[in-house]
């Protein structure tokens, strides 16, 4: 009898070492193929899918995903109390200044930015407020800085006429400036202080009479009237015109002022407790309102609609198809297929298939 000569150990190892790797190697290039597959057939998918998604989101009802509490989370924690970042500052700063000193204000009149029937629209309403007319009137006329102004600017017209009649009066004037130094020396007092006295003490009454020939001139009507005439005015001068009201100098830019001026009062504003109490209540106004409805109704109040989802998606699908070629997605891709096969379900399966 002849007896098969044993099969050493190493060569036995040798053979299991061979057969793992050869299965290894299937696994892999069935890996290999699949990624290939996978990402082909995205490729070709992409838009489809992105539609078919968006047309599933759309159908969601808001409230199924989204609570009150959690936009009221975003506003607040992730908004308002967040500062405006300097780039984002920076970024409005030179947008404005683009906006403001842009070659094309040159040629466009203020009447493209503001029509002619809102000027009047605009002149109408706050001319048929009376009560609202007649508090401003007497808070620009009646007010004690008015008349402080209406002291000085009348001592100085009085003052102005004397002087130029007088130099123009030859002996006349001469003998009317004697009266006036005899004046000075009899009351002990100069004229000039004299007149400002006599003017600071009746200005109450002149303010008064201003402000009642004020109202009695401007009336509804007149106070639309000068609106329109003013816009008049100035309609058809170019927009650069509004640059001659503003600095551009570096260090005294205007630009830089306003901005930091609405850096100032956003920053004192948005951790007020008032700001967060109409934030809060408008919040909970708007998801009252729509918290039934769709994503898509509520899209659509945005224009938002299939037509301009798939212009969207058309767009992204640059972005989409580099991102699925991207190595960190064929690294995830083969992560993923190498659990997979990594089953002992499947590994007992395959050894079959290769048997």
């Amino acid at each position: 009898m002849t007896l098969k000569p044993m099969q050493t150990l190493p060569d036995s190892q040798n053979e299991t070492t061979t057969a793992s790797s050869t299965s290894r190697l299937t696994v892999d290039s069935l890996i290999d193929a699949q990624i290939d597959f996978i990402q082909q057939w995205l490729h070709q998918q992409a838009e489809p899918l992105a539609m078919e998604a968006w047309q599933w989101f759309g159908a969601q009802p808001l409230s199924k995903y989204i609570k009150c509490e959690h936009l009221q989370h975003v506003m607040k924690d992730c908004l308002l109390n967040q500062p405006m970042t300097e780039v984002m500052r920076k970024d409005i700063r030179d947008i404005l200044h683009t906006f403001i000193y842009h070659p094309v204000n040159d040629n466009v009149p203020l009447s493209e930015l503001v029509d002619d029937v809102q000027v009047e629209t605009l002149a109408n309403y706050i001319g048929s407020h009376e009560q609202q007319r007649n508090v401003l009137i007497h808070t620009l006329v009646g007010n004690e800085t008015f008349a402080d102004l209406l002291t000085q600017t009348l001592y100085h017209a009085i003052n102005d006429f004397m002087d130029t009649t007088l130099d123009k009066a030859g002996g006349v004037g001469k003998l009317m400036k004697l009266g006036r130094s005899s004046f000075e020396k009899a009351t002990n007092r100069n004229l000039d202080e004299k007149l400002q006295t006599y003017l600071h003490r009746n200005i109450k009454d002149l303010t008064r009479k201003a402000e009642v020939n004020a109202q009695e001139h401007l009336s509804n009507k007149e106070v639309a009237r000068l609106m329109v005439m003013g816009w008049d005015r100035i309609k058809d001068q170019p927009i650069s015109e509004l640059q001659t009201y503003l600095s551009d100098e570096p260090g005294d830019s205007s630009i830089d002022h306003i901005e930091a001026s609405i850096q100032q009062s956003y920053n004192r504003l948005r951790v007020s407790p008032y700001l967060h109490s109409l934030v809060s209540a408008s919040i909970d106004t708007w998801y009252a309102n729509h918290q039934s409805d769709t994503m898509a109704t509520i899209a659509a109040g945005l224009h938002i609609d299939d037509d301009a989802m798939r212009q969207c998606s058309a767009s992204l699908l640059p972005i989409v198809n580099d991102a699925i070629d991207a190595p960190w997605f064929t690294a995830h891709l083969r992560d993923m297929l190498e659990a997979f096969y990594a089953q002992p379900t499947i590994k007992e399966g395959l050894a079959l298939n290769q048997d």
